[in-house]
């Protein structure tokens, strides 16, 4: 493939060696071009050689901007690496090097050109003061990369490929596609059947399906054994989500919650804790539920008003939460509250294992001192979200997570690595069920004589849709990875579920419009595959909050 600004050639195996070398040598120009943004940012919001938060946030578009640009710079690396591997295993055959080709042209015209933020928001250089006159590889990609023969290519070898568990190799290792070709059975046999239904009647995912789940060790993947668990790796888990949530995301997202629960014990917790609460969690004997955020404070958690006070006997809390998940039919709360009055932010924040009793139908929260009620969403349904208040809620002394009060929020942060990363996972889940859904859809449905799918724009969103989630893919697998070697992730998670969300929406949107008139019917699943992938830019911290604190993190 010449270097000359000449076409890329027509798809075939000839072009692999070449196509390699020019996303090789693009990276390092995006390397540069992201140092250069970072300095430019830097300058603008420094004070006394200091990062000023003030400043931050006045430039928050320029902010923004440079999340976004590291973002995808870390992608487009992740897609090359995963490239490399499977090269080296003798792997990479046409379907993953259309991928490569087109990942790389479209993503580096948007660095280019302008990265969308959201439908109406784009990322521009300008934003940082920059320009950027691309090389001749970056050049090479940008001007025929995303071309709509490649993309054509790519559908066609999609539609002949129907049967893979993802279109283009994952780069995964024999046991992680193991587990992944179980739950991705199951989620076909036990959930995709019926999750519409569940859906449509806004129910509780069957317990009969919990109760399955945790057979199959789904609660305690990651648990250490010595606890009951299995003690897996995140990038299982990310494995097990993404299948999960490829059938429905509430499915995927029941074992968030003991995630996110295990999570705090084993960090913050003490050994009686530990050996109390885990291996309960580990089995699904116990289902927790997640009970930090308040109204009027969203991702401010620092601000928290819900206070427990100390009493004989254990805590008294008092307050009230929203936005709670599956909040009826848990056992135990990880319930964030105020234990220092005197203080306004978060040092004086404590996390309790505050235990309550499972509700019913009739009475969803039977425990005293506790209320609550349901909040009617879009999609998400599942689990349920609701409002809870606590009068002189109680909890026992020794259910004070760590046991030393004012740890709560620091204890909370150690969980976010995981809890972003998950996200991340339960979202390619979500955009690879847009994805196939549209292709089935695009396959069947017959228009002036021939399948939608055969159509160039129909065609092109497929292949655009499967380049995506496999960029999205490979940074989440990128994020847990660094977890699974005790690497600081906080970054790589945070871009993995930045992104993923925006991936997850696209794919739903478009695949809804390939359905036409029909997608907007509620009989067919892609409008609740639309509504499910809403939610992935808000919880886990709004995209906005995200790019934010993705900014802040770069510029230390």
């Amino acid at each position: 493939m010449p270097h000359d600004g000449q076409p890329l050639p027509a798809p075939g195996n000839a072009l692999l060696a070449d196509l390699r070398g020019l996303t090789r040598d693009s990276l390092p120009e995006l390397d540069r071009l992201f140092q250069d943004a970072r300095e430019a940012l830097r300058a603008r919001v420094s004070e006394g050689g200091k990062i000023s938060a003030a400043r931050l946030e006045e430039h928050q578009y320029a902010a923004h901007a440079l999340s976004w640009l590291a973002t995808y710079g870390e992608a487009l690396r992740q897609l090359e690496a995963w490239a490399r591997r499977l090269e080296d295993q003798g792997r990479f055959g046409l379907i993953e090097a259309l991928i490569l080709q087109i990942g790389f042209g479209e993503y580096l015209a948007q660095i280019q050109g302008g990265i969308p933020m959201s439908q109406t928001e784009l990322a521009r250089l300008s934003d940082l003061g920059l320009t950027w006159q691309p090389g001749p590889a970056a050049q090479e990609l940008i001007t025929h990369g995303n071309s709509p023969a490649a993309r054509a290519a790519l559908v066609t070898l999609m539609r002949d490929d129907r049967a893979r568990a993802t279109f283009g190799a994952s780069g995964l290792d024999d046991e992680l596609e193991m587990i992944r070709d179980q739950f991705r059975r199951y989620a076909d046999e036990k959930v995709i059947p019926h999750a519409h239904d569940w859906h449509l009647q806004d129910q509780l995912i069957p317990m009969e399906v919990i109760s399955e789940l945790a057979e199959m060790g789904v609660f305690g993947l990651t648990i250490p054994e010595e606890f009951g668990g299995f003690g897996l790796s995140k990038a299982s888990m990310v494995v097990v989500s993404e299948e999960l949530s490829r059938g429905y995301i509430g499915v995927g997202s029941l074992g968030t919650r003991s995630e996110i629960a295990a999570e705090l014990i084993l960090c913050g917790g003490t050994p009686a804790q530990k050996a109390q609460w885990l291996p309960k969690l580990a089995s699904g004997e116990i289902l927790p539920t997640a009970v930090f955020t308040e109204p009027n404070t969203g991702s401010d958690l620092g601000s928290l008003r819900t206070r427990a006070v100390k009493t004989d006997d254990g805590w008294e809390v008092t307050g009230n939460k929203t936005w709670i998940t599956h909040a009826a039919r848990t056992h135990v709360m990880t319930l964030l509250a105020r234990t220092d009055p005197e203080t306004t932010d978060w040092r004086g924040l404590s996390m309790f294992l505050a235990e309550k009793t499972p509700g019913t139908d009739e009475t969803p929260f039977p425990t005293p001192g506790m209320t609550g009620g349901e909040i009617e969403v879009l999609g998400y349904r599942g689990m349920k979200e609701y409002e809870l208040g606590f009068d002189r809620f109680k909890v026992a002394a020794d259910n004070l997570l760590g046991g030393v009060p004012g740890q709560g929020f620091k204890q909370l942060m150690q969980t976010f690595e995981s809890a972003r990363i998950q996200t991340g996972a339960r979202a390619i889940g979500v955009a690879q069920s847009a994805l196939e859904t549209g292709l089935a859809y695009t396959e069947d449905r017959k228009q002036f004589g021939k399948s939608l799918v055969e159509f160039a724009r129909v065609g092109g969103k497929l292949a655009m849709m499967a380049v995506e989630v496999m960029i999205a893919r490979q940074l989440t697998y990128f994020a847990a990875w660094q977890k699974d070697h005790d690497k600081r992730c906080d970054l790589e998670a945070g871009m993995a579920k930045l992104l993923g969300a925006r991936v997850a929406w696209s794919a739903a949107d478009n695949a809804l419009q390939i359905h036409g008139g029909n997608g907007f019917a509620l009989e067919y699943r892609i409008s609740r595959i639309l509504c499910d992938a809403r939610i992935l830019n808000i919880f886990e911290g709004a995209a906005e909050i995200q790019a934010q604190v993705i900014a802040r993190r770069l510029l230390d």
